[in-house]
């Protein structure tokens, strides 16, 4: 019993405490909404009916709008905050993965249309996974412009879909889109990371960067082989290939005894 009142109040204090902070600032407020509308839009899943699926579009649609004026006030009322910075993510993906899993069970996609819903859902779960790892290290993840210009469009696209009608097909098209985006800086992510654990690795092992910087120098010189061969080859070549003679002109013609003649006549009249 003591149990649970500890976690019970615990989880109230944090609750109020998280409300007050939000008062005091408006792009929390915003953000936080997100998170709250999620289970409201969740239940489309299980109300079958037209007027809940235009609600459950159109809370979407403002939450999405949300994700741009939050970050907006913070800055233009300089009102970043700590809490702010912790949630803003955090409610993205809550938001996209919840929609994306309303997309699939109301099936308002055709199978094939889940396959970028698949990469967008493994991206986001890699991505919270370093971020994890990385932390431990206390080593940060920041936000890139192309990953704000995929959540972008990943809003975009979900809202089209939920919304349908004319929407429906540049909504499907638009998510394809936001998959491209989303595995690549997906991948940038993950290369960030492994580049991270190399350094690691070899700061704690130095035998293990003397053999990278041996193996860089095997390539090196390598490139430098293939680089000589090229040129050596190019030179055969060269040495190969016959000099072309230009043709000397056409010999002047003899003058015949009947041709001299007649120049000669030629040059007596012009006296």
């Amino acid at each position: 019993m003591k149990f649970m009142q500890y976690y019970l109040g615990k989880w109230i204090f944090n609750f109020v405490f998280l409300i007050g902070v939000a008062v005091l600032n408006l792009p929390n407020v915003l953000t936080i909404s997100r998170i709250v509308v999620i289970p409201v839009i969740f239940l489309s899943i299980y109300i079958h009916s037209v007027l809940w699926s235009i609600l459950a579009g159109a809370l979407f649609v403002t939450a999405s709008i949300t994700d741009y004026l939050d970050g907006y006030f913070a800055r233009s009322r300089n009102q970043n905050s700590v809490l702010g910075r912790l949630l803003d993510p955090i409610a993205d993906k809550l938001l996209v993965v919840s929609a994306l899993v309303i997309v699939v069970a109301n099936q308002l996609v055709t199978p094939l249309t889940y396959i970028p819903v698949i990469i967008i859902m493994c991206r986001e779960v890699l991505v919270s996974g370093l971020r994890e790892f990385l932390a431990e290290f206390h080593v940060g993840m920041p936000v890139t412009r192309l990953a704000k210009w995929k959540t972008g469009f990943q809003m975009t696209a979900l809202s089209m879909i939920l919304v349908g009608y004319m929407f429906h097909n540049l909504g499907v098209i638009l998510l394809w889109v936001a998959a491209v985006l989303t595995f690549v800086t997906g991948y940038q992510y993950f290369q960030k990371s492994l580049d991270y654990v190399k350094s690691v690795e070899a700061a704690k092992n130095p035998k293990l960067a003397d053999v990278k910087e041996a193996v860089e120098e095997i390539k090196a010189v390598v490139e430098k082989a293939k680089t000589g061969i090229k040129k050596m080859h190019a030179k055969k070549v060269l040495a190969k290939k016959p000099l072309k003679v230009k043709k000397a002109g056409k010999p002047a013609a003899k003058k015949t005894p009947a041709k001299r003649s007649t120049a000669k006549a030629a040059a007596k009249s012009g006296k």
